[in-house]
């Protein structure tokens, strides 16, 4: 169970090291524009705070990968709180999203779906 919920925390990093590259590197590119679905002036408006946006995704990834690195150093606590800060806060804020745009189910749900499952295998594994 841990080693599964270890390959979710990396999935769901991973992913937010993506979600970091749309918005704090080609925010205003045509593709990142569809994925968001903004105009090229919506993107060059909010391009400084898709930009700040995008770090927290990309710290969020890092403390996970951090995490991830301790569990598999023998470093079980620091590991797993490491990676229940990291995909705890993923999972959060794509509650945050459903709940406010309820149109951006589908994103929510790729954002918080590795996320959820990690914590569930890593909550599993680590009590038997």
């Amino acid at each position: 169970m841990i080693t599964a919920g270890l390959i979710c925390a990396a999935l769901a990093a991973v992913l937010h090291v993506y979600i970091f590259t749309m918005e704090s590197l080609t925010w205003t590119s045509a593709r990142t524009r569809a994925t968001f679905g903004t105009t090229a002036q919506e993107a060059e408006t909010t391009k400084l705070l898709a930009f700040n946006q995008g770090f927290y995704n990309l710290f969020l990834a890092i403390v996970s990968g951090i995490g991830i690195v301790g569990v598999a150093l023998g470093h079980d606590a620091v590991g797993a709180a490491l990676i229940f800060a990291g995909v705890g806060s993923m999972a959060l804020a794509a509650v945050v999203l459903l709940v406010s745009s309820p149109d951006k189910a589908r994103a929510a749900l790729t954002q918080g779906t590795f996320p959820v499952i990690a914590i569930v295998l890593l909550v599993l594994g680590l009590l038997s």
